[in-house]
């Protein structure tokens, strides 16, 4: 006698190794979004100022490229304000994530790497010939190998200091300098600068993957109290970048580029380890 398939019972499902395989694959999902597991997505808030950072050091390229420096040279500090902001959002608000760490230091090699290599290389280097191009080539990989090792070494170096010259801070050496040489209050004869251009690009990618330790400034507690003279000074500093702000900036950065090399002399007077990654053969007290 023939048999026929039984009726399926509302609410049950058909067995076989076939749809087990498919109730393992969706039905863990489901889990998981039962569960609250986040979604493969990217955070829009500190992404879009990474994203407008890297449009900046893609614009100064371009201004570059059409010899209008000054345009550029405000793109790249546009690009470091950029930068200093996405990484506090993205800690106020709670929105961390590896693939933000990863796009910022993408950002940078263009906004701080490439960016003031092609603007120095554009305004003064490219009339030295092979010695020009190879000075910005120097900038422009060094900026790489230090991302590269801020990236690999940011769990271990001391907090308070950055191993080497940050990147933004060595751009606003390049770029300041430019800035303050196109004014239009400096003479002719004094923009012939070709040699002290190529020393500047060549300081400044040295000096970022060197271990020189340069202050952080990341100890700085604003929520403390400070004295009436702090403010006074920093009305004083927005006093005088508002008088003529080229002239200003560049001095800054140009004693915050020595100002490494002067903490390392004096650690180095002292004692003191100069290297702020700890070492396995150190002593604990040393360490400290």
């Amino acid at each position: 006698m023939p048999t026929f398939p039984r009726r399926r019972t509302p609410g049950t499902t058909p067995k076989g190794p076939r749809f087990s395989r498919l109730k393992k694959r969706f039905g863990r999902r489901a889990e998981d979004r039962q569960v609250g597991e986040r979604g493969r997505g990217i955070y829009l808030l500190p992404n879009a100022f990474t994203t407008a950072a890297l449009f900046c050091g893609f614009y100064a390229i371009v201004m570059a490229m059409n010899q209008r420096f000054e345009h550029a040279c405000w793109a790249v500090f546009i690009a470091m304000i950029l930068d200093g902001l996405d990484g506090r959002i993205a800690r106020l608000t709670n929105t961390q994530s590896e693939f933000g760490a990863q796009f910022d230091s993408l950002a940078d090699m263009v906004s701080f790497g490439a960016a003031p290599a092609l603007v120095i290389y554009e305004w003064s280097l490219r009339g030295l010939g092979k010695l020009g191009w190879i000075a910005a080539f120097i900038y422009c990989a060094c900026a790489a190998l230090r991302l590269a090792r801020f990236n690999t070494n940011i769990q271990v170096v001391d907090k308070r200091f950055f191993q080497g010259l940050p990147s933004p801070a060595a751009a606003a050496l390049v770029i300041g300098f430019i800035m303050m040489m196109i004014d239009p209050d400096i003479s002719v004869s004094a923009r012939k600068v070709d040699w002290v251009s190529w020393c500047i690009a060549v300081f400044a990618g040295l000096t970022m993957v060197s271990n020189v330790p340069f202050y952080s400034f990341k100890d700085i507690n604003f929520r403390k109290s400070v004295p009436f003279i702090a403010v006074f000074l920093i009305a004083l500093v927005l006093a005088l970048l508002a008088i003529d702000p080229p002239k200003v900036l560049w001095p800054i950065f140009v004693v915050y580029g020595l100002s490494g090399y002067a903490v390392y002399v004096w650690r180095k007077a002292k004692g003191k380890p100069v290297s702020i990654i700890p070492l396995d053969d150190e002593p604990d007290d040393i360490r400290r």
